[in-house]
């Protein structure tokens, strides 16, 4: 059977189309970066007022009872922090702070030696939020 040249390519088009859509959006698997409230949501503001910080996953690394988990999440979520961009102030500072939180939490997540100075150096909340917290 002999087909038309536009009806063969119509098909390759849409075959195209199809390939290119599947592969540029979102899979059921992937997910949106977290923002940054939703990091510190997720790791640094506590629930129970009266366990002063220790629900959290920052206070249970300040604490050290942080289990490996709570060590990889922590990554994860400072790196996310990391990506985002700051809700004011300068951008340079927002790097700058929240890559030297990043790097903190990799080398707790790691065991290197003088992590828990560097994450309680690079955990000061008035730093960072004196300068890129929203009003």
């Amino acid at each position: 059977m002999i087909q038309s040249p536009t009806l063969v390519f119509a098909a390759a088009g849409t075959a195209l189309l199809l390939t290119l859509t599947a592969c540029s959006s979102p899979g059921a698997g992937s997910k949106a970066r977290p923002s940054a409230k939703e990091v510190m949501q997720a790791g640094f503001k506590g629930h129970d007022p009266a366990l002063k910080g220790a629900d959290t996953i920052s206070g249970r690394i300040g604490a050290g009872t942080a289990t490996e988990a709570d060590l990889q999440r922590m990554v994860e979520l400072t790196r996310d922090l990391a990506l985002n961009k700051p809700p004011k102030g300068d951008l340079a500072s927002w790097t700058e702070k929240t890559k030297a939180l990043n790097a903190a939490a990799r080398q707790l997540a790691s065991h290197q030696p003088g992590a828990m100075d560097a994450w309680k150096a690079a955990v000061s909340c008035k730093a960072c939020h004196s300068l890129h917290k929203p009003d």
